[in-house]
């Protein structure tokens, strides 16, 4: 597989404190990527730093051969490159049409949202801030369906939902990866991740633990993970 996104040694943190220590990652074109680990280990600080929220420290990041650090979000948004955030990142209060054009543009085709999620549709005059978890959380993921991204980057989109939703929501990331959309996902889900995934990654403390296929993970505790662990 071609490589989407490049990582060489790329540090990043918060004020004084370094989350990540010297990242190497190759994200391949048109694949899954599961990135894993406990919680703390690096995981969300690596995607807002994929998505230009958090600048590099040291380090180089190219995608499709081209430098990522002097892109800012807004033009790797543009360009193709979204991220679906932990806790969704909607606005609340705005109706659900609005929150779909802004991805979709103002009068812009919403119906890949809704043959996808169709409850979107019974509540697209209704307050996005008013919808439960779950619909919430398609509203979230239904950016990717209307806006097509290259990358599509998916922190934690079963936190805090029912088994069947979560399904249904892994069930849309999947079908995006077999459609060519370059996917990474992080979830604590591991099985199903685990199931998805054509390539994997394990952080621990901000290093990388494990790169790998799937397979090479069944029946083995995840490096990192403690009992009890995320």
């Amino acid at each position: 597989m071609s490589v989407e996104l490049a990582l060489r040694g790329v540090r990043a943190g918060y004020g004084p404190v370094e989350v990540l220590h010297g990242i190497d990652l190759d994200v391949p074109a048109g694949a899954l990527t599961a990135l894993l680990g406990p919680n703390g280990a690096g995981k969300t600080t690596l995607l807002s730093v994929l998505a230009g929220l958090l600048p590099v420290r040291a380090g180089t990041m190219t995608w499709r051969g081209r430098r990522l650090a002097a892109m800012p979000a807004d033009q790797r948004a543009r360009e193709g490159l979204a991220l679906v955030p932990e806790r969704r990142g909607i606005f609340g209060s705005l109706p659900v049409r609005d929150n779909l054009e802004v991805f979709a543009g103002r009068g812009g085709d919403l119906s890949p949202a809704f043959a996808t999620f169709p409850i979107l549709e019974q509540r697209v005059d209704q307050l996005a801030g008013s919808l439960s978890g779950g619909e919430q959380q398609m509203l979230a993921m239904s950016r990717a369906l209307l806006s097509r991204p290259k990358v599509l980057l998916v922190d934690e989109i079963s936190f805090g939902l029912a088994p069947r939703i979560t399904q249904q929501l892994f069930d849309v990331v999947a079908q995006l990866a077999r459609d060519g959309t370059t996917v990474v996902l992080v979830d604590q889900y591991l099985a199903e991740v685990l199931r998805l995934a054509d390539v994997v990654y394990v952080l621990a403390r901000g290093e990388i633990a494990f790169a790998g296929e799937p397979a090479e993970l069944a029946g083995k505790p995840l490096p990192g993970y403690v009992a009890n662990g995320g």
